[in-house]
């Protein structure tokens, strides 16, 4: 999913395995094996994180669409009071330069509108799969042996190699497919968000 994972940052610091910690105190042999995983790689590459991404992509198209629009307004403009330098009055390109000023306000607070309510309902989506997803990554390395998970895609956890026998990001996403497939039914459920953003330029 291309969007923000400040949310994996909490996930990640689950990846200790508390649980598998817990049985290895009461187990004459700890377990000593490690594993890493890439948490984003995992999120965004199950199933139902494509499925959530492509939804995500197509409820913000229409008001991305809209800027893009603003921004052929800005340059239409740009492109006028370059062309009429020498014959333009100057009230008509201090009224071309106030509404290209105008546009560029009324795009630079959009575009942050819809950068924040993307990151929101992606966050949600993140969310939604994270905690479904940890309970698989810790049932896994308990029946493994494995003592420790890295998660190699935090920032805070700077990983300088890792072999690729001990990455389990691709085996956790196949169980959590298989314990969460998705429906065929459900992507035009994204539709009614997609024509929701119309409804804002009337």
């Amino acid at each position: 999913m291309k969007v923000r994972y400040s949310l994996l940052t909490a996930l990640a610091a689950l990846l200790v395995i508390p649980t598998a910690w817990g049985q290895a105190a009461a187990s004459s042999e700890a377990p000593s094996k490690v594993a890493v995983i890439n948490l984003q790689d995992a999120v965004g590459g199950t199933a139902e994180g494509k499925q959530a991404s492509q939804q995500i992509q197509a409820q913000f198209a229409p008001r991305q669409n809209e800027l893009s629009g603003l921004g052929k307004q800005i340059q239409e403009i740009n492109q006028r009071l370059q062309a009429g330098a020498n014959t333009l009055s100057d009230e008509e390109k201090a009224r071309l330069q106030r509404q290209a000023t105008e546009l560029q306000r009324r795009g630079q607070r959009e575009e942050q509108d819809v950068q924040q309510d993307m990151n929101d309902v992606s966050q949600d989506a993140i969310n939604r799969i994270g905690q479904k997803l940890m309970p698989i990554v810790t049932k896994y390395a308990q029946q493994n042996g494995y003592g420790v998970v890295i998660d190699t895609s935090s920032q805070n956890t700077p990983v300088i190699y890792s072999a690729t026998q001990i990455d389990i990001t691709k085996a956790i996403v196949k169980l959590y497919d298989d314990a969460y497939p998705i429906k065929t039914a459900t992507p035009p459920a994204a539709h009614p968000g997609a024509t929701k953003p119309s409804s804002q330029k009337k």
